[in-house]
């Protein structure tokens, strides 16, 4: 396990602040004898991801004891701070403080911090996995599991749907892989052999969120109708009464509010009107044990797991889960379909039968009987060849459904397919779509990419090539035709083209060249459905035809010229700017606006040295003023965030320029000058810094009207040379009438949600006479420094009684480090340390909610130490220590005298 030596500069300055933490010690003088037993483990990226599920976890804790516990991947500390100056590893730790408060609102108690770091938002789960690095953070969270054996798994949306936090998805896909991974006895073999772990088969894994719709109110479980009508989703109903009276939507708010770093601390009430409070929605990935889709009560995904199963259902314990050797089945097609149970390890399965339910019209061969009773821990199998209809209707999913029946009860499962034409035609995906899909169906779970509408982006007023992927999914070689559909103001060099033969099997392609023929259409979220004009892919063989859909995104396009006489003084010249105006006036996310409210417009040209560019913003209230050492986050009140893809083709933003702009400081002794910096790109940082040469000039009205901002981007600050044929380029738009630091609304020229994170869909441009100068491309610079466990004594107090090392890396056992004679002094608390090995211990005077000293000591092998913890204030009632050597850790917490 590979370990960063991240520094904090004091522990005892990161600790101290901060509302009561709730999960932390046990009695002082505790050892666990054994880890904690999980029921629920939640696995999120950031403090905060789970807030949406407190409500469930605290019911299913206060009704059925039902233990929880979270993963969160990172501390959060790259991002805004609505409350103090803190950023990075110190906003990291008060993070993991807010987090521990709010879960404990639900009884949770278990929170495990992998450390890893918190660089920005992306909409990248490639650049999420590259900076946190796969196998040891996979590594963390199989350890997590094998140590607290939790039944249900739960984690977020692992997906690339527009504005999905590329961290939440990669968090999710490290879920689904450790599901897997924690039961495989071949998958980090070392945390068995060496660290005394065991393989552990989870019960359930599920995704917070349902893809549907669904009616407020008590029933909103039974009313949900799922768009994929093969999802089995899920609901927990918000407004059921706590035993302190508050609803749980009531609590979960509560929880909310404590987030103050990230500016909930002023979340709006839950609803009291029973038919306006909502359901968790949760959707099952997989299931090794049985379950009932009929079911929709609250504790429906706890049946067969955590609870026993209804009257009549298989002994909890039992598992019975289907595989095929195939998800894409074409119509006639056959699928091996192979069910697996598995007997309780306390109890055989008497007389067990499987019967298949298939849809109408398909057929299945082999034997559900088995000739012997299945031996309690063992499994069996039973294979099934399945015959899909031949008039099966395509582009559907449909379920493979089985039924387990023995003396003791009976239960059920399923499993989805897809049927599709025996040749596919699909449109092209987007890198990271294309990642996700490779992804999902070598990790078996084909069925998540039904989540992401295949989209292209198109300029306005330009054409593109739109690539229509092939496969045979058939029995015999097929050729055929493509004819691709398009919307008014759309047309391609051929309706329809042709393809040669495909063996069963095999892909292709056919490629067609599109042109926007109507600029006068609506670019951005403002044209088609949403901002999706809907297309139509129909592809046609001997067998039949079938239609496909996806949709064309149009982003504004603008010619960007060069720049005439006029200096960066915050007044466009007559000539200065000869392009057109562009409207950066259309809101892409929070509450609506009104012309005096908020917008803005501005143009852009250029000269020999780099970009200039000018915002004119109308807003009636100016936002909270940051001081100058808070010149960051510039999404949290009034600014302008300028974006750069020099050659357009950016799939994340490690390959952009963005400069956040503040047109206003809090800073009257020098004028309340604006401010800028680099925020979630090539090289983030203060702008006399990352962006040396780029100048600034602001002027804000007075009376306060609005703002006027000009600045000059040199080209040599820019992460690559420009392409003059295809820029990307947006301008975002940050309004805020608050004083808290928390902005309203959000506009600019190209606008989709999430968009900021998603270099795609930026706006184009063309750069006419322009030439570049050679040059290589910039290497990104990644923030690489986070919050760590043993700096926490948060996670140190909970360490020490629950079995699982600060950070869940490999535990040492007790003995490496022995503290005895702890007890207080008159300037702090003293202990003498014994180390059996070298390392490095982190010693911290506890009084149950803060830590009131801290000491670090480096130990040699055989060392015995005695040293004094300096405290100040307070009176400490135990020591916790955290020990480091060789990249294991261990914990302790031992009473004072």
């Amino acid at each position: 396990m590979r370990i960063k030596g991240f520094l904090l500069p004091t522990a005892l300055a990161l600790a101290v602040a901060g509302a009561p933490a709730t999960a932390v010690a046990a009695p002082a003088d505790v050892r666990p004898a054994k880890a904690v037993d999980l029921d629920v483990l939640f696995v999120s990226a950031h403090p905060d991801d789970e807030a949406g599920s407190l409500a469930t976890l605290g019911q299913w804790k206060e009704k059925y004891g039902a233990k929880a516990g979270v993963v969160t991947i990172t501390r959060g500390e790259g991002g805004g701070n609505a409350v103090g100056l803190e950023e990075g590893p110190p906003l990291g730790i008060i993070r993991e403080r807010e987090e521990r408060t709010a879960i404990g609102k639900a009884g949770v108690e278990n929170l495990y911090n992998l450390d890893r770091v918190d660089f920005w938002y992306t909409a990248s789960a490639p650049l999420s996995e590259q900076i946190w690095g796969h196998d040891d953070t996979l590594g963390q969270i199989v350890r997590v599991i094998r140590t607290t054996r939790p039944e249900i798994i739960m984690t977020m949306n692992p997906s690339p749907t527009p504005g999905n936090h590329g961290n939440h998805q990669q968090a999710a896909r490290f879920a689904a892989e450790a599901f897997a991974a924690a039961a495989d006895p071949n998958a980090f073999p070392e945390q068995l052999s060496a660290e005394g772990l065991t393989p552990f088969r989870a019960a359930k894994f599920l995704r917070s969120g349902g893809t549907g719709s669904s009616a407020a109110g008590p029933q909103c479980a039974t009313s949900f109708t799922p768009t994929v009508p093969t999802d089995q989703v899920f609901g927990v109903w918000e407004g059921t009464a706590s035993a302190s009276g508050k609803t749980w939507a009531e609590i979960e708010v509560d929880a909310r509010r404590e987030y103050v770093t990230q500016g909930w601390a002023g979340t709006a009430a839950a609803p009291t009107d029973p038919t306006k409070i909502r359901c968790d929605f949760y959707t099952l990935i997989d299931s090794r044990v049985p379950y009932d889709p009929a079911d929709t009560s609250p504790e429906a995904i706890l049946r067969g797991s955590v609870l026993p199963p209804v009257t009549g259902g298989l002994p909890k314990g039992t598992e019975l889960y289907l595989t095929t050797d195939r998800f894409d089945l074409a119509p006639g097609a056959t699928v091996e379909v192979t069910a697996h149970l598995r007997a309780p390890h306390n109890r055989a399965l008497v007389k067990p039968r499987i019967d298949l339910r298939l849809p109408a019209g398909w057929k299945v061969k082999g034997s559900g009987v088995l000739n012997s009773d299945v031996p309690s821990g063992k499994e069996r199998t039973r294979k099934f060849t399945v015959t899909v209809a031949a008039d099966a209707a395509t582009f559907q999913q449909q379920l493979i459904g089985a039924t387990l029946t023995t003396r003791q009860g009976a239960g059920r499962t399923d499993r989805a397919v897809r049927v599709v034409a025996d040749v596919r035609g699909t449109l092209e995906p987007l890198p990271e779509v294309g990642t996700f899909r490779t992804w999902a169906g070598e990790g078996g779970y084909p069925q998540l990419d039904t989540l992401i509408k295949p989209v292209l982006t198109i300029g306005s007023g330009q054409q593109r090539t739109v690539r229509i992927d092939l496969r045979n999914h058939g029995r015999v070689s097929r050729s055929g035709t493509v004819t691709l559909g398009l919307p008014a103001g759309f047309t391609a060099d051929a309706a329809t083209k042709s393809y040669p033969a495909l063996a069963p099997g095999a892909t292709g392609a056919v490629t067609f060249t599109v042109t926007n023929t109507d600029a006068t259409l609506p670019t951005a979220n403002e044209g088609g459905t949403d901002g999706d004009y809907g297309i139509t892919i129909t592809t046609t063989s001997a067998a039949g035809s079938t239609v496909e859909t996806g949709a064309l995104e149009i982003v504004p396009t603008t010619e960007v010229p060069a720049a005439g006489a006029g200096t960066v003084d915050g007044v466009a010249s007559p000539g200065e700017y000869p392009g057109p105006e562009l409207d950066f006036s259309r809101i892409w996310e929070g509450q609506a606006t009104t012309p005096q409210d908020a917008s803005a417009t501005g143009r852009i040209a250029w000269t020999a040295d780099g970009l200039k560019v000018i915002v004119q913003v109308t807003d009636d209230v100016l936002g909270k003023k940051v001081v100058p050492q808070d010149c960051k986050r510039q999404r949290r009140t009034d600014s302008v965030e300028i974006i750069v893809d020099p050659k357009g083709n950016s799939t994340d933003t490690s390959t952009v320029f963005k400069a956040g702009i503040f047109p206003i400081t809090d800073d009257p002794a020098n004028g309340d000058p604006p401010c800028w910096q680099r925020d979630a790109d090539n090289r983030q940082g203060p702008g006399a810094t990352t962006a040396p040469g780029m100048t600034v000039v602001s002027k804000v009205s007075s009376p306060y009207t609005g703002y006027t901002i000009e600045t000059m981007i040199p080209f040599a600050v820019l992460p690559d040379a420009v392409d003059p044929a295809r820029m990307g380029f947006n301008v975002l738009v940050y309004d805020s009438d608050t004083q808290d630091l928390s902005s309203q609304s959000r506009l600019g020229w190209s606008t989709f949600t999430g968009v900021r994170a998603d270099p795609y869909r930026y706006g184009l441009t063309t750069l006419p006479g322009y030439q570049p100068a050679a040059r290589q491309p910039s290497t990104p610079v990644f923030p690489d420094t986070s919050a760590r466990s043993v700096h926490s004594p948060q996670t140190i107090a909970q360490s020490a009684v629950d079995g699982v090392a600060p950070a869940a890396v490999p535990r040492l056992k007790n003995s490496a480090l022995r503290l005895t004679s702890a007890h207080r002094v008159t300037d702090g608390v003293q202990v003498t340390l014994r180390a059996d090995r070298a390392g490095t211990a982190y010693l911290y005077a506890w009084d149950g909610d803060t830590a009131q000293g801290e000491h670090t000591v480096r130990l040699a092998a055989g060392d015995r130490v005695t040293v004094t913890v300096p405290t100040s204030g307070g009176t400490p009632t135990s020591l916790l220590a955290a020990f480091e050597s060789g990249g294991a850790a261990v914990a302790q917490q031992v009473p004072l005298n």
